[in-house]
């Protein structure tokens, strides 16, 4: 562990400690830890399988299809992967009622397995765990879908009225659930503590909360293990893993 590591995460835990409302924000950083890959290090299985554009899902059903096989091929690169330490000190967080909610930009479900209630994780990006109907919104399961997908080749559509299904993460070119940056936004509008793991805060709208939190005067902290532009203005960086800087809270 680099020098001045160990002390900057003695310092977290104090301010964690001292503090009322804790907003957690994390990106693609704390699941790496859980064997999930991110879009932006060499040699990332996402760079075989990049998701396909919204517009072209839309229109094609052979782009359709397509976007199922990437899919489900990506799925099986991170099928094992469970909540970490860090994961599981944010759930902690959550069960104590320190943290109102996690806003995370991930789509893997590691809040929710960790054990933080639906209600409390704020998907910015949506989930990769279901998909949902884009004509009637309607949830369809992936057990259901990868079968029949498989069998056939050809893309789902909804049972009930027909629609394209897709899975239920934000793609590139979709619009983001406003209602979603909406309780966000207000969350680090009233955050005491604003903690941001393993983002590079380069993503927007998303990477503007933990501006909106900190000119609210709120306490900023980072812990990512590469420097981000918002270093400047965090009262605290960390360099280190998620898990260890957050693992001794997990429990």
């Amino acid at each position: 562990m680099p020098d001045g590591t160990q002390d900057a995460i003695e310092t977290l835990h104090a301010m964690l400690d001292a503090a009322g409302s804790i907003v957690a924000f994390t990106g693609a950083g704390i699941s790496t830890e859980s064997g999930v890959p991110d879009f932006r290090s060499a040699g990332s299985p996402w760079m075989v399988n990049k998701p396909i554009p919204f517009e072209a899902f839309v229109k094609s059903r052979e782009a359709r299809a397509e976007a199922w096989r990437r899919k489900f091929a990506m799925d099986d690169h991170y099928a094992g992967a469970t909540p970490n330490a860090g994961h599981r000190a944010l759930a902690r967080l959550v069960g104590q009622g320190r943290a109102p909610a996690i806003i995370t930009q991930n789509i893997d479900g590691l809040h929710q397995a960790s054990g933080v209630p639906d209600a409390q994780v704020i998907e910015l990006h949506g989930n990769g765990t279901y998909a949902t109907c884009l004509g009637c919104g309607r949830r369809h399961e992936l057990a259901e879908i990868r079968p029949a997908f498989e069998a056939t080749g050809e893309p789902p559509d909804c049972g009930a009225c027909g629609g394209p299904v897709k899975s239920a993460t934000i793609s590139f070119g979709q619009a983001m659930p406003q209602d979603k940056m909406i309780r966000a936004q207000q969350l680090a509008l009233e955050a005491e503590l604003f903690l941001v793991l393993g983002s590079s805060l380069v993503v927007y709208p998303a990477a503007t909360l933990p501006v909106i939190a900190k000119r609210r005067e709120a306490t900023l902290i980072i812990v990512n293990r590469e420097p981000t532009e918002l270093d400047a203005i965090a009262d605290l960086v960390v360099r280190a893993e998620i898990g260890a800087a957050l693992g001794p809270l997990a429990g």
